[in-house]
């Protein structure tokens, strides 16, 4: 695949490495659902239980990014990038005792991209 779904900024990026020191391995997750669930979450691997609806769409820094089937229907012609601002989410995910959360940033996918990521 030449084009990504997923990519992270700068900024966000020391955070994971602080988790990931932490935590060991990490997983991200979109669902969809009440709480911010729109928003990325970090769980240690193992902690959320992820299914046949569940969709990799890439890897940041070696930790996979799952999102729900029904909000990749939403999201599908869309590049997402993994920020983080100061401030807590009501959520669950492993950065909020830290002060931050990761939150998403999106743009529609160029023609190129979507030719190639959704057909």
């Amino acid at each position: 695949m030449n084009y990504p779904r997923v990519a992270i900024t700068q900024a966000a990026t020391p955070i994971l490495d602080q988790l990931k020191a932490k935590y060991g391995d990490l997983i991200f997750h979109q669902s969809g659902g009440c709480c911010d669930g729109s928003s990325p979450m970090v769980f240690e691997e193992g902690e959320m239980y992820l299914d046949e609806s569940d969709i990799l769409l890439g890897q940041l820094n070696g930790i996979n990014y799952h999102m729900n089937q029904d909000q990749f229907d939403y999201w599908k012609h869309t590049h997402l990038t993994v920020d983080v601002n100061e401030g807590r989410g009501a959520r669950f995910s492993l950065e909020i005792p830290m002060g931050v959360r990761f939150i998403i940033r999106s743009r529609l996918l160029t023609p190129e991209e979507n030719s190639e990521l959704n057909n």
